[in-house]
């Protein structure tokens, strides 16, 4: 039992997960075990690569390096307890973990939604203004925007958690998710969560609908810019530089905007659960692949570290 104070009386929460057959269960832990795996490896590769390659030291790849770090954060805040509801038909998790790890998932996902911003901003600076590119994205600069949205993240994701925590839980404490989320830990609040929902709304504005805003704006920009090039070539090489960019933020806002801004009505569990799936498990994994396949830089960065290990082992 909580204490008296903000009257909780539900102590732990148990958290359904996926409720399929043994050898369906079996089925995803390995799935998502070879993902969880994938995603670790694929984002820790860009992170050293990014830190140690000198081709790679710009302010697109270090914006690509903490989108990494924001992937890692929320897959490992949230893979290895499904791992373990997977493997147990469900789990239970204590009061205060449950919120911590809505706590790092929030303010990383929240990091994320400002970062996409600042990673438009770059490229339409780029693309629309190249000749003062290196005077206006500066490496203090990339860190002091980098530094900001983790800042903002931690915060807004920090009020959330001061005014759902102060929530009456009363019971029932079953949680039909595979990790807590602020939707159905809502659900089972018996005290008023007007507040919460208006933080939501309230909030949303600086980190979900601003930084959209911001999105939109900036890629309306680069495109007429890049219509304005007269050489197909030209056209081509300009829109090569952001499309993995846009390929990431388009995934990552549709289903993020289907779980929370824009519900289908009717919606169901079992959708709710796969559309989480995709901005929690999928994504993370999905972005060092888009940015590896598909650039050149990291690519090229890939071969000249394998050969320069290659030369140390064979001196060895």
């Amino acid at each position: 039992m909580r204490g008296e104070n903000n009257l909780t009386l539900v102590s732990e929460f148990f958290l359904l997960g996926f409720q399929v057959s043994h050898g369906i269960r079996i089925s995803l832990f390995c799935l998502f075990f070879m993902v969880y795996c994938g995603t670790i490896y694929g984002n820790l590769l860009i992170i050293i690569l990014v830190s140690i390659s000198k081709n790679l030291h710009t302010p697109m790849y270090f914006f690509i390096s903490q989108l990494s770090i924001s992937d890692i954060s929320v897959t490992t805040d949230i893979v290895p307890t499904m791992l373990d509801i997977l493997l147990n038909n469900g789990g239970t998790i204590t009061f205060i973990i449950c919120f911590t790890q809505f706590y790092f998932f929030s303010a990383s996902e929240a990091f994320e939604c400002l970062l996409l911003a600042v990673m438009s901003y770059d490229r339409y600076v780029a693309i629309c203004n190249p000749l003062r590119y290196t005077s206006i994205m500066t490496s203090g600069h990339c860190v002091i925007l980098t530094v900001i949205c983790w800042l903002l993240g931690f915060f807004f994701s920090l009020i959330y958690i001061i005014t759902t925590t102060r929530l009456f839980f009363c019971g029932p404490n079953i949680i039909d998710h595979f990790f807590c989320d602020i939707v159905p830990l809502l659900e089972l609040a018996c005290s008023d969560n007007f507040i919460v929902h208006l933080e939501m709304y309230v909030v949303g504005i600086p980190v979900v609908f601003i930084p959209t805003t911001i999105i939109v704006m900036s890629y309306t920009y680069i495109i007429l810019a890049i219509l304005r090039i007269p050489s197909s070539i030209g056209r081509q090489k300009a829109f090569s530089t952001c499309s993995s960019h846009l390929i990431v933020v388009s995934i990552f806002y549709w289903t993020m905007f289907s779980v929370y801004v824009f519900p289908t009505k009717g919606q169901t569990v079992t959708i709710s659960k796969i559309l989480s799936l995709l901005y929690t498990v999928i994504t993370p994994l999905i972005n060092p692949i888009i940015y590896s396949l598909r650039n050149k830089d990291i690519l090229k960065a890939v071969q000249e570290t394998r050969h320069k290990f290659d030369l140390v082992n064979w001196e060895l």
